[in-house]
């Protein structure tokens, strides 16, 4: 990529298809490869995420790379919590992410994913032992080798999440050019606490949520879950007059 800012040179047609290629194969992958990412095609992913759109350029991000050890120590610390139902009942989201009053058609998409998924992996209503443990894969970066936990400073508002948003979006996207796969999670932002302990944040610094990084097991039958996606007529009203 030039980073002085001019397109790459690319016919128009090819370069369209590999956007729009990048774009529509980003999934929430929830099963990966222990294939080691090295640390070089991370920073490159980061690199050019970092050309979003911010506003008055901001650029509120903040992004800890968790690998190795490190990333076995965090899982360990938060699997040991969210195994143990009293430890846990004492960790709350930072920030409400999900609205506190669902309503249709919202809550019939939420319903409509989670079925799916446990209906892929055979888990039946019901069966809280199975929805736990998997739930709890949130907490081993679904096997992926790379963990990602972004922050943003306290000062920051609303606004500014919306510019994460773009941010993260670039990650996914980029991650797709070099033939990863990605799933963002707010599953994370329950144990803000022991993050924060473990990586050391400065007291200004506030979760926003988690993403792993790696490549897919193309094996496992949770990466075959493809969400449904409504049409542009659905959301989109055009106004000419």
């Amino acid at each position: 990529m030039n980073r002085e800012g001019l397109p790459p040179v690319m016919n128009e047609d090819m370069l369209r298809e590999a956007v729009e290629w990048a774009i529509a194969t980003r999934r929430s992958v929830r099963a990966f490869l222990p294939t080691e990412v090295p640390r070089e095609k991370i920073e490159e992913i980061l690199d050019v995420a970092r050309f979003a759109a911010t506003g008055v350029n901001l650029q509120p991000w903040r992004v800890h790379v968790v690998t190795g050890s490190a990333k076995d120590r965090l899982c360990s610390a938060i699997r040991e919590v969210d195994d143990n139902p009293a430890l846990a009942a004492q960790h709350q989201d930072e920030w409400e992410y999900y609205p506190t009053e669902w309503r249709s058609p919202y809550i019939d998409r939420r319903r409509d994913v989670g079925w799916n998924l446990y209906g892929l992996l055979g888990i039946e209503k019901g069966d809280k032992a199975r929805m736990h443990a998997q739930h709890g894969r949130n907490y081993s970066f679904f096997g992926a080798p790379v963990g990602l936990l972004f922050t943003i400073d306290r000062v920051m508002q609303q606004g500014s999440l919306l510019d994460y948003g773009m941010f993260m979006q670039n990650i996914m996207v980029a991650a797709r050019a070099h033939g990863l796969s990605t799933c963002p999670q707010a599953a994370f932002m329950k144990y803000h606490k022991i993050i924060a302990a473990e990586l050391g944040f400065a007291p200004d610094e506030k979760f926003v949520v988690g993403m792993s990084l790696g490549h897919a097991d193309p094996e496992k039958i949770e990466n075959t879950l493809v969400t449904k996606r409504d049409g542009v007529a659905s959301f989109a009203k055009f106004y000419s007059k």
